[in-house]
């Protein structure tokens, strides 16, 4: 596949790595169980690697402390990585927040409450 790289390839890997090993040995509760990984950007140098993450919740707050759980278990999140994937060597990780799928969901909730009114509307009209 043209354009598909090394780098492209690793980050993929680190994706489901770090999907595998937050879900399943990550035991902080300020993490919620409903969450995405959405991008790994991964240095061409593979030694920094940027974790976009969503979680299904329009708190900013519990989005912030979130971060702030993977931020303190980097260590370990790097280290459980090292026996979960085959890398040289597992960069350093930096979490950002990634609020695009509670984004599409709210869009989704106003196109259907237009929806509703527009069927409303016609109802009315037919009567």
């Amino acid at each position: 596949m043209p354009g598909y790289d090394r780098v492209d390839r690793q980050a993929e890997e680190l994706k489901r790595g770090l999907d595998s090993v937050i879900r399943n040995q990550v035991k902080d509760p300020r993490i919620p169980e409903v969450f995405s990984i959405t991008n790994v950007e991964l240095a061409r140098d593979l030694k920094h690697a940027k974790v976009s993450i969503s979680a299904m919740t329009a708190d900013e707050k519990q989005v912030k402390e979130m971060l702030k759980a993977l931020k303190s278990a980097t260590g370990f999140i790097r280290h459980a990585l090292g026996q979960e994937i085959i890398m040289r060597s597992i960069p350093e990780l930096q979490f950002v927040a990634d609020n695009s799928i509670a984004y599409s969901v709210h869009i989704a909730s106003l196109l259907r409450d237009i929806s509703h009114k527009d069927e409303e509307q016609e109802e009315k009209n037919d009567d």
